[in-house]
């Protein structure tokens, strides 16, 4: 059966944050506490990835390894991004990676965010679409 949430990470091949990103995730993933989450990797770098990247639509492809939180609907079967409940453009825990419209992250790469997406981040991310 299906998962209440997909976690779809954009990145590509060769990228050493993105390793990290994903690696981050599966960990987290094996907790009981984040059962109800799967991950989907999309490499942006594939026909495939490029076109689940476009259909994003919130993500700027200079802030990747990026990740979206989606939510399958009861109705169709198909996930959709989970809307943010409080859009900021700068949040205490993730800074600027925040995604501003739906609940995720993007790379900052500014000396503040200094390139890093957290399991602090990633984890704030996940409890905010159970709320």
């Amino acid at each position: 059966m299906s998962k209440p949430y997909k976690i779809k990470v954009f990145g590509k091949e060769g990228c050493a944050k993105c390793k990290m990103l994903n690696q981050r995730l599966d960990k987290l993933l094996e907790e009981k506490e984040w059962s109800d989450f799967e991950k989907e990797y999309c490499d942006v770098e594939t026909v495939d990835g490029l076109v689940a990247f476009a259909s994003a639509e919130c993500i700027n492809p200079q802030r990747i390894p990026a990740m979206l939180i989606t939510r399958r609907q009861e109705e169709t079967g198909h996930y959709a991004p989970v809307q943010t409940r409080d859009p900021k453009p700068r949040d205490k825990v993730c800074g600027k990676s925040k995604l501003y419209q739906y609940v995720g992250l993007q790379t900052d790469y500014s000396d503040e965010g200094k390139g890093i997406i957290s399991p602090k981040m990633i984890t704030t991310v996940l409890e905010e679409v159970r709320v």
